[in-house]
């Protein structure tokens, strides 16, 4: 996806229900608001007035769940967007549509006193139709790990999570910088290819979270570039010589596995000629959440075994 002429909310969503009918629905929210709330300035410039102690939340990207779930927060989400699958207590709750494409009306039925939003997916028009009705939407927008980190920091202000922010964002500081120390004494780099998608061969540029990855890693990206989501035919992936593939799936279903065995079969290929073909969990590389460390770390050992004592 690429950003919209106002910079602003990146996706449209097609056209929702008739304002007049959520104005309708939005009179259950006055029951049960918090009455206190502090302007804050949101991650993307918004001024957002902000209940003082949120209690029904509703998130509208997986990525807020997560992150809200990892402050210890969970209880307090009303709904969440489809697809919200982890931890497994998010897959149970109420679901509002996809962040592309939200369900206001569901959205408002669920009397929230805060909504989650993503600049990079949630569409302008929706936030603003819940912040007319009252709803006041508190939006992200993380790039690279730095910010996701300082997403955790702002999440925990808003939700009063201070403490297990600063947490989670120490732990994840430390986790980073022990794998550059180990990354920092490797002789070499090995060239990787990241597939993410499988009809047409899909990788990733140098505007993802996975390139930033593999660099932290100890690996250089093949694919980098300014294209975020290239495409690639398999001779031209056999043309870059990567010395690893990895492919990333959410479920490592047979489908994976069988373009895990169609690369195998290339056996001049480097990354086949040393065994190097893996399939790996795309919600570590690509949703931005503290797991993201979890992937650098099994990134990192699949680059270079030799530097954690020959276990990958």
């Amino acid at each position: 996806m690429t950003e919209n002429a106002d910079g602003l909310f990146l996706a449209r969503a097609s056209k929702m229900g008739a304002l007049a009918v959520l104005a309708a629905l939005g009179l259950c929210l006055v029951t049960g608001r918090p009455a206190a709330a502090a302007e804050v300035v949101d991650l993307v410039g918004r001024r957002v007035a902000v209940p003082d102690h949120p209690r029904r939340v509703v998130s509208l990207a997986p990525s807020l769940t997560e992150m809200v779930f990892a402050l210890g927060a969970g209880d307090r989400l009303a709904g969440v967007s489809r697809y919200s699958d982890y931890p497994p207590r998010a897959a149970e709750l109420p679901k509002v549509g996809s962040y592309v494409h939200p369900d206001l009306e569901r959205i408002v039925a669920l009397k929230p006193d805060l909504c989650l939003a993503v600049k990079d997916g949630n569409p302008r028009e929706a936030v603003e139709r819940l912040e007319a009705l009252g709803i006041p939407v508190y939006a992200v927008n993380p790039k690279n790990l730095k910010d996701v980190m300082d997403t955790m920091t702002a999440l925990g202000r808003v939700l009063g999570r201070e403490q297990q922010a600063r947490e989670i964002v120490g732990s994840m500081g430390r986790r980073i910088r022990a794998v550059e120390e180990k990354m920092a004494g490797v002789s070499g780099r090995p060239r990787v290819f990241f597939q993410i998608g499988t009809s047409p061969i899909v990788s990733v540029g140098t505007e993802t979270f996975a390139h930033e990855i593999i660099t932290l890693a100890g690996g250089i990206n093949v694919a980098e570039g300014p294209d975020p989501y290239p495409r690639f035919s398999v001779e031209q992936v056999l043309g870059l010589r990567p010395e690893v593939i990895v492919i990333s799936s959410m479920d490592r279903s047979r489908i994976h596995r069988e373009i895990q065995a169609g690369w195998m079969r290339w056996q001049g290929l480097p990354a086949v000629e040393n065994g190097r073909v893996f399939l790996v969990e795309s919600n570590l590389f690509d949703r931005p959440t503290p797991r993201l460390v979890d992937g650098l770390e099994v990134l990192a050992r699949l680059l270079h075994p030799e530097v954690f004592h020959g276990n990958p």
